[in-house]
């Protein structure tokens, strides 16, 4: 049997309430399309992965991603997939609830407050970053949750980074971060764009790609 086309961090594999995965590209599906039907033809591969991982059960709730800062909350019980329109990261307090976004350059941000405990995903981009979607994703755990940045984890995914792209984003949103008062904060340090054998890229494809699945769950 082939191996799951996914990856996990060091950082977040290790705790004990939640539960976490990257995808990478799935072999053998054919994603030289817009992005809906990338997406339609990667969702039975998502879909298995997810069974694979214990989540496949789990409401999965997502953020439809325009690239701006808006994050939304999910603080009840959820009982079935959810898209939250004009939004870039969903946090929440539940458990058994699995979020996600897609990623191709873009990165995607766990957070990760073990105490409370809640989480939150969002995507960040070029335009996100400039926003502060994850400055925004942060202050709303604080302010609902009553999270204490100071002992968050974060986790930065494989993204686009210099010189495939010419702004270094991820460094910035290490820098909002680390504005809040977070300490803990890991990157990956891997650009898509020099590992499109493992990883879809918007640029190096120009548009014509598929999308990894970033999944974050408190169990």
């Amino acid at each position: 049997m082939q191996p799951l086309p996914v990856e996990y961090f060091a950082a977040l594999a290790g705790l004990p309430n939640c539960r976490h995965i990257f995808t990478q590209r799935i072999v053998g599906i054919d994603v030289s399309h817009d992005k809906a039907e990338a997406l339609s033809r990667l969702d039975a591969g998502h879909r298995e992965i997810r069974r694979a991982v214990g989540i496949g059960d789990w409401p999965l709730l997502t953020a439809e991603q325009v690239h701006g800062n808006k994050i939304a909350t999910a603080d009840t019980a959820v009982g079935s997939d959810k898209h939250f329109a004009g939004c870039d990261g969903v946090i929440t307090n539940q458990t058994e609830l699995a979020l996600g976004v897609h990623v191709a350059d873009c990165c995607a941000v766990y957070i990760i407050d073990q105490n409370t405990p809640a989480i939150g995903l969002v995507h960040s981009g070029r335009k996100g970053t400039d926003l502060g979607v994850v400055t925004n994703a942060i202050t709303q755990m604080v302010e609902r949750f009553r999270s204490n940045p100071a002992e968050l984890i974060v986790q930065l995914s494989p993204c686009i980074r210099p010189p495939h792209y010419e702004v270094d984003f991820a460094a910035e949103i290490v820098r909002q971060c680390r504005a809040l008062g977070v300490r803990e904060i890991h990157d990956s340090g891997i650009c898509t764009a020099c590992h499109v054998d493992l990883y879809y890229s918007y640029r190096v494809e120009k548009g014509i790609t598929g999308r990894m699945l970033a999944l974050l769950a408190l169990v």
